[in-house]
């Protein structure tokens, strides 16, 4: 009997689409292998939970071609592999982005990020496929980037369908299991998967979209205790009294409800600013130059993914070219020789906007500013070598680096 006759989910084209979706992306069928699927009539298409299971509406699937529920399959396991959901959840937190609208907002941009490379070769796009020039937006941004570029409105009308489950954007639906329930993956098998997908693409880099390598790169480094301080230490320094504030009629104020006919401004944070000093001078070793903009990509998150307010400022014994965030792929770290940050220091804080928080990346061999600068300051030290580890000065073999200023947040890298 025909199981479409009769309402029943369509196990072997479902089945069908995710062999198919494999062989066109052989470096996620791992991922693909370990969702679960789950029979939901409530659910509008595919949609994914956090615990990777996969849930299927059986009239989607009846009306959907073999090749299309590929790419849907291939879009489905994207989120969960790049961690939507967890992302959303942190930008919702430091943006204060409640309620539903929200949640599609990171939905679509999410979709963004995905779908700008996922198709071809092999796998057609789904109908309906949310791609950044949807949206008059441009291709290679993260879902962080592309949701502050949009709100809802009319180009995105024909969107209040989409729902690619919390496993998308972190915000739990009536029909997900939950924690308890059958099939999920805990938390040490999805990061497994994650492994064994990086693994895959780093192993055959030439095979896979730059999107895909950016991500393996850094799913190879872990979180680590580290990168969570330095997050902290940016935004208590971002968020200090006089750092950023502005006010708007975007949102009203609420004692305009006590002021009847007068629309009173609220106050509002602007994101702050924030410039990244990075020592290249010849004691920091090539491991930790190449570490250092995995930190600034982990400070760009601190400040809720504004990579546009970011600034990268390489700095030896004098201060180079400021490299904005967005060309972190290709930010030159050259210098190699002595050290004097005070040069970085005070480039950075001649550049216009002024940075609202200078992060210093540095094993701490310089000298610093006598004087506190004019913006809060955050030091993360890299581990201090002695002359046997391979640490080393010119002119004093028993040299011992000052220890960063009182008034600088400082958080030990390693």
């Amino acid at each position: 009997m025909n199981p479409t006759a009769t309402g029943a989910l369509d196990l072997d084209k479902l089945f069908a689409a995710r062999l198919h979706a494999a062989r066109a992306r052989p470096y996620l069928a791992t991922a693909l292998f370990a969702l679960h699927t789950v029979e939901s009539r409530r659910v509008p298409t595919m949609g994914v939970d956090r615990y990777w299971r996969c849930y299927v509406s059986p009239a989607f699937v009846a009306r959907t071609s073999e090749e299309e529920l590929a790419g849907v399959w291939v879009h489905e396991v994207s989120h969960l592999l790049r961690d939507h959901h967890g992302r959303s959840d942190r930008v919702a937190r430091e943006r204060g982005l409640t309620g539903p609208g929200e949640r599609l907002r990171m939905n679509i941009a999410a979709d963004c990020e995905i779908n700008d490379d996922a198709f071809g070769d092999g796998l057609v796009r789904p109908e309906g496929a949310v791609r950044p020039e949807t949206l008059g937006l441009t291709d290679g941004q993260l879902m962080e980037d592309y949701l502050r570029q949009f709100r809802l409105g009319p180009y995105t009308e024909g969107l209040a369908w989409l729902d690619c489950g919390s496993g998308a954007d972190g915000l739990e639906r009536e029909w997900d299991l939950g924690p308890d329930g059958a099939y999920g993956l805990s938390a040490q098998e999805r990061d497994a998967v994650r492994f064994r997908v990086a693994q895959g693409i780093t192993g055959r880099p030439g095979d896979t979209p730059q999107g895909w390598q950016r991500w393996a790169e850094e799913a190879f480094h872990p979180p680590q205790p580290w990168r969570e301080l330095l997050g902290a230490a940016v935004r208590s320094a971002a968020s200090g009294a006089g750092a950023g504030e502005d006010y708007t009629y975007g949102r009203p104020s609420r004692r305009s409800a006590g002021m009847p006919g007068v629309v009173l401004p609220s106050l509002r944070r602007r994101p702050p600013r924030v410039s990244v000093v990075i020592d290249t001078s010849g004691s920091v070793s090539d491991t930790e130059l190449g570490s250092a903009l995995l930190e600034v990509a982990a400070i760009s998150r601190a400040v809720g993914g504004r990579r546009d307010l970011v600034s990268v400022l390489p700095c030896d014994a004098s201060a180079r070219v400021v490299h904005p965030l967005c060309r972190a792929e290709g930010i030159p770290l050259v210098g190699g020789g002595g050290t004097d940050l005070r040069t970085g220091f005070a480039k950075a804080l001649r550049t216009q906007p002024r940075p609202d928080v200078i992060v210093v990346l540095t094993d701490g061999q310089t000298p610093w500013p006598s004087a506190q600068p004019a913006c809060r300051t955050v030091v993360g030290l890299f581990p201090r070598r002695d002359a046997g580890d391979g640490g080393w000065d010119e002119d004093d073999p028993d040299y011992v680096p000052d220890s960063p200023p009182e008034w600088a947040r400082v958080v030990d890298i390693g």
